[in-house]
């Protein structure tokens, strides 16, 4: 009874969605098998949700730059309590507390979300021929026999992968449509959670702190993971909503990188030492003229017969203008005088 608050608030924003595409003539008349409003309800749903959510999330952005700005200290820390693990943790605890850094503000988003999702299964899974002339959290009868028998390209948006063959029934649904159409959606659903969490730690790179690296490799590849056996259990409306979520995550962090690209230092961690001793081949020795990596007394060299049109050396041009001992001068030069004086 607690969560009733939740559960009538989603289906309030739900049925205001779905009547205001009904209103604009959105067809509901299962066009493709599906009925589009109660789809985009579950879209607008999401869109909702993100908005109120957005000032959440440009806190989790500069908590995550600010445990980035802290990664140097927090190497530091390491290195000088090194095999202390009680000490460190409470002068990383004390650091963050200092700085004003929250290590759990990364996971704040997608807590705040946890209740919208499960007001969400709670909601779709009353939708049951079952119940009908029941009364849903505000619902009217008439929204409620809609709203069950909605679909997605035939799979009604109750069902789901483990539906069993009594739910089908009830649902006047086709096991193998269900299942692949439910299939189809988790598979997506894993792919672009695995994506959201991948975009954000190509941008700011993987944490130094132990606790924060373990995190990062959960919501990669431990959340992702888990959904394709929790993913069979949740409804297609489920579904539907935890995609558009993921896609909308996506496009609202691209966004926010761009428009405030991380600091040079998080995107690549630790690699600001070895920048000064890059290659030594590339940069001119002594602000001369960029030499070859090739040895002079090679033969062929790196490059082969392309180190050939390059000029030649200055000592070999000498040698090669030089007159051999006794031979006359071939073409002198003009401005060149005669050694000895005319008559006189």
């Amino acid at each position: 009874m607690s969560l009733d608050w939740i559960y009538f608030a989603i289906s309030w924003i739900l049925l205001r969605w779905h009547s205001l595409w009904d209103f604009i003539g959105v067809p509901d008349g299962r066009f493709l098998g599906s009925n589009w409003s109660w789809v985009l309800a579950i879209v607008f749903l999401v869109v909702t949700v993100r908005v109120i959510l957005f000032p959440v999330f440009v806190k989790q952005i500069k908590s995550q730059r600010a445990m980035q700005a802290l990664q140097p200290k927090v190497k530091e820390l390491q290195e000088k309590h090194k095999g202390d693990r009680e000490t460190l943790q409470k002068e990383m605890m004390e650091l963050y507390k200092t700085e004003k850094a929250n290590p759990l503000m990364g996971c704040l988003p997608m807590f705040l979300q946890i209740p919208v999702f499960l007001g969400l299964f709670h909601v779709l899974r009353r939708l049951n021929p079952d119940n009908q002339g029941k009364t849903l959290y505000g619902w009217t009868v008439e929204q409620f026999e809609s709203a069950t028998h909605a679909s997605l390209f035939t799979a009604p948006l109750a069902g789901k992968f483990g539906s069993t063959a009594q739910e089908l029934s009830a649902l006047q649904a086709n096991g193998t449509t269900v299942k692949i159409i439910a299939g189809i959606l988790v598979l997506i659903m894993m792919s672009t959670t695995y994506l959201t969490s991948r975009q954000m730690i190509l941008k700011t790179g993987w944490a130094e702190d132990p606790q924060q690296k373990m995190i990062q490799r959960l919501m990669l590849y431990g959340i992702p993971a888990s959904l394709l056996i929790s993913g069979a259990l949740f409804p297609i409306g489920v579904i539907i909503y935890w995609v558009t979520n993921n896609l909308f995550t996506l496009g609202q962090q691209q966004w926010v990188l761009r428009k405030f690209p991380p600091p040079p230092m998080a995107k690549k961690p630790g690699s600001a030492p070895a920048r000064p001793s890059g290659p030594p081949v590339k940069k001119p020795a002594g602000g001369a003229a960029p030499k070859s990596p090739v040895q002079p007394g090679r033969s062929g060299g790196l490059f082969g017969k392309k180190s050939q049109p390059e000029p030649p050396a200055p000592v070999v041009e000498t040698k090669a203008l030089a007159p051999k001992p006794g031979a006359k001068p071939v073409n002198p030069k003009k401005g060149a005088r005669p050694a000895s004086k005319p008559k006189g």
